[in-house]
């Protein structure tokens, strides 16, 4: 576990969950991805930044409507992070206030800032909910986090948990879950969200944080026959390999018919589970004479919100022993 922290002191704590957000609505589509677009670290377009971001979600928006449409007309990403948060709220006690903050869509990480402040929390421990670290995503949550609490509160971000023990054991408690709905012989699928071979050439560690999280299930479950794969590719730039449509269709060249995915770099069902897994590549495979099942998302299952309650405490926890030191 990787934190970045400042200050000390005891004081009520806060504790923000960061996460990309989702268009709440179909019109929100639009302005979500202006928003996404315009973040230099998602898509560093120079002085045409804004101009740009504007014709993307305009030439795009259409197509990612219909893909909602998919899914009931909106993400769900919201009332999921939310529902995480009342959970951990739940989980942490009364010594804690728990809020949600979004990137790109409400609420805003500013919109939780200005709670904290009403409330007068003094301390606040941000986990960003990306447990593998990317410059892209995790970078800018940070630093857009940083920004809005710098002389405001004394604070902690827990930017990276690949292979946080309680965190595998979650995902391990729903993979054989799906074993059990599905049957043992299914060969696992581990889909991960992808990014550009630019970044990764770069040497931005997420390839190898998702590798990290990949094996220590794999080790734990004693897995032998997996592979990784990367979903969620777009534009004419070079993303990292395999992509999980290319996998799909080597699989059809082998003896296995049953595939389960593990969707292991989203801990929330959204728009990459719900269509783009449910939808896209279980129609590809049904189509190429497979059968493909998705494990169930975190969510707020019981072991995942265990997972974060003790990564907030373990981080607080180490603030308390250095300041004894």
């Amino acid at each position: 576990m990787k934190t970045i922290f400042t200050g000390d002191g005891m004081d009520k704590i806060g504790v923000l969950l960061l996460n990309m957000g989702g268009p709440d609505s179909l019109s929100a589509v639009k302005p979500f991805l202006y928003n996404l677009f315009t973040d230099p670290y998602i898509a560093n377009f120079g002085f045409m930044q804004k101009p740009l971001a504007w014709l993307i979600s305009n030439v795009r928006a259409g197509k990612v409507k219909k893909a909602y449409k998919k899914i009931g007309g909106k993400s769900p990403l919201k009332e999921i992070t939310e529902a995480q948060a009342e959970a951990l709220q739940k989980a942490l006690g009364e010594g804690f206030k728990v809020l949600v903050g979004m990137r790109y869509w409400h609420p805003f990480i500013e919109e939780s800032v200005e709670e904290f402040k009403k409330s007068n929390i003094k301390k606040v421990v941000a986990v960003l909910l990306y447990p593998q670290f990317c410059s892209a995503t995790t970078s800018s949550a940070v630093e857009r986090f940083k920004k809005l609490t710098k002389g405001n509160f004394e604070f902690k971000i827990i930017s990276s948990w690949c292979d946080y023990p309680l965190f595998i054991e979650a995902w391990i408690e729903q993979i054989e879950k799906a074993f059990e709905r599905h049957g043992g012989e299914c060969f696992v699928l581990f889909s991960a969200h992808g990014i550009p071979l630019s970044l990764h050439k770069k040497g931005d560690p997420y390839i190898s944080e998702v590798q990290k999280t990949v094996n220590a299930i794999a080790s734990k479950m004693r897995l032998k026959d997996f592979k990784i794969c990367f979903q969620s590719t777009t534009g004419p730039i070079q993303w990292v390999k395999p992509s999980t449509e290319e996998v799909i269709k080597e699989l059809t060249k082998t003896e296995i018919r049953k595939i389960l995915i593990v969707p292991v770099s989203f801990v929330s069902d959204h728009i990459e589970t719900l269509y783009e897994i449910d939808f896209v590549y279980k129609k590809m495979a049904n189509d190429l004479g497979l059968q493909l099942y998705r494990v169930d998302s975190l969510n707020t299952s019981s072991k995942f919100i265990e997972a974060l309650k003790n990564l907030v405490l373990e981080c607080l926890q180490g603030e308390m022993e250095n300041a004894l030191r």
